[in-house]
């Protein structure tokens, strides 16, 4: 990592994505020393077995001898190690792309959950008007900071949260409607939606894997630094409207992704 890279960084305009990155760069550049401290072990030792003095060593590199001899030995010792993880420990598996029933009142992840031998639960977190991230944003085709309707909740595994789930929504397509209401949606997302107009036409869904911001890892019971994956599934009526953006943040240690192919012509 270098000034110009750290530039780079500075110009993302999404501060989550900003503090990503750096995060990446933190995390590559750590690399980069403790594999550089590595071979510097190896070269003074090298040093030595060919005869150079510790002394005429440490002169070169201007430091003392006492410092040579500890660059040899490496960490004089391991960093305090963590009390034991003493939350319960539990793996669930996501299926992509994401099924039509993940997009309802959830029955689909109490299906799965079962069938996994987890109780499975949920807690609505938040329903209502909020700003628009960048990305949210960009799938809905509104400016960053327009208004959207949300539809937040924790899903949870034997009382461990898994993920987090958000339905954004235009505003300017479904505010006062029953999507803006805290109540569940009844029966499903898609019928609702249809009896509002709108016609489902195709969807389109990415995942990226990234450190969690704080939010999440407060909301996911994460230490600062582990990684969540992010699933991303924008859905369009068949006039090409942005109706449903399904933001899925899950817990990374706590996943399987499951991708299903269907059967045609495909190779093995």
């Amino acid at each position: 990592m270098n000034l110009n890279t750290l530039h780079e960084i500075a110009t993302i305009s999404d501060p989550i994505e900003r503090a990503c990155a750096l995060g990446r760069a933190m995390t590559e550049q750590q690399s980069l020393v403790e594999e550089a401290a590595r071979m510097r072990r190896q070269a003074i030792a090298e040093a030595r077995e060919s005869g150079h003095r510790l002394e005429e060593i440490a002169s070169v590199l201007g430091v003392s001898p006492g410092r040579i001899s500890q660059m040899r030995k490496g960490p004089a010792s391991r960093a305090p190690q963590p009390p034991p993880d003493t939350r319960p420990q539990v793996i669930v598996h996501r299926a992509l792309p994401t099924t039509p029933g993940a997009l309802g009142n959830g029955a689909a992840f109490v299906t799965a959950a079962e069938r996994q031998g987890v109780r499975p639960g949920h807690r609505m977190l938040f329903v209502g008007a909020e700003p628009s991230s960048e990305h949210v944003a960009t799938c809905l085709r509104v400016q960053t900071g327009d208004e959207v309707i949300a539809r937040r909740r924790l899903i949870l595994a034997d009382d461990v949260p898994v993920r987090l789930v958000t339905s954004y929504f235009r505003a300017d397509l479904f505010a006062g409607t029953s999507v803006a209401e805290p109540d569940p949606i009844r029966p499903s997302l898609r019928e609702c939606l249809e009896e509002l107009g709108h016609s489902f036409g195709h969807a389109e869904e990415t995942l990226m894997a990234r450190p969690a911001t704080r939010p999440e890892a407060d909301a996911l019971q994460l230490d600062l630094g582990e990684w969540a994956v992010q699933v991303l599934r924008a859905s369009y009526s068949t006039d090409d409207t942005p109706v449903h953006i399904l933001e899925s943040i899950c817990a990374a240690s706590r996943h399987i992704f499951t991708v299903s192919q269907e059967g045609g012509e495909q190779e093995f």
